[in-house]
């Protein structure tokens, strides 16, 4: 099969490689029930040595930088609670943590969380955090940009390889918010 976008050697509907993605990520893909079916997601090989971004677009291609997002895991606290949440946002852009994350989680204070506590508790990689297969009962805040794209670049869960994924699956899943603005210049 040929990717929608970019330019990888090898690229497979999601739901018939399963087991190339962490089983959160799997276990989201094989139950997801949204209004666009599970095989428009597709999976693309990548090489993990070229996950940084300019050198992952000088090899899978110089469109993919405006098609791609970033799914980073903030804690936002008041007082004694902290909440995590994702953000999905165009990779161009950076999440506006201090401002649109803290507000919207009713937060004090809002900052990334830390490494360990987001791989830990999405069983996902670091480099490859992804907003499918995350804990069900996290907010998912995404940027409205995202969601408008016919297709968006994003992790897979695993360093080796990413999904490419319709931008209207994002605004399905579980706990979404989409919002004007998460993502700021």
């Amino acid at each position: 099969m040929r990717a929608p976008l970019g330019h990888f050697g090898h690229a497979m509907p999601a739901p018939d490689c399963l087991d190339d993605l962490t089983r959160p990520v799997a276990d989201a893909v094989r139950d997801w029930r949204g209004s666009i079916p599970a095989d428009q997601i597709v999976y693309v090989d990548t090489d993990p040595e070229w996950a940084d971004t300019a050198t992952f677009v000088e090899h899978y291609g110089q469109e993919l930088l405006d098609q791609s997002a970033n799914c980073v895991v903030v804690a936002g606290r008041r007082g004694a609670d902290t909440t995590l949440a994702a953000c999905v946002v165009l990779s161009t852009t950076r999440v506006d943590v201090n401002g649109a994350v803290r507000r919207q989680l009713g937060a004090r204070k809002a900052s990334f969380a830390p490494m360990d506590t987001a791989t830990g508790e999405t069983g996902m990689e670091y480099g490859g955090i992804t907003p499918l297969g995350l804990p069900v009962h996290w907010p998912v805040l995404v940027d409205s940009a995202v969601v408008e794209l016919p297709y968006v670049l994003v992790g897979s869960g695993r360093r080796r390889g990413k999904l490419l994924v319709p931008g209207k699956v994002f605004a399905e899943l579980p706990n979404v918010v989409v919002l004007e603005g998460l993502g700021v210049a």
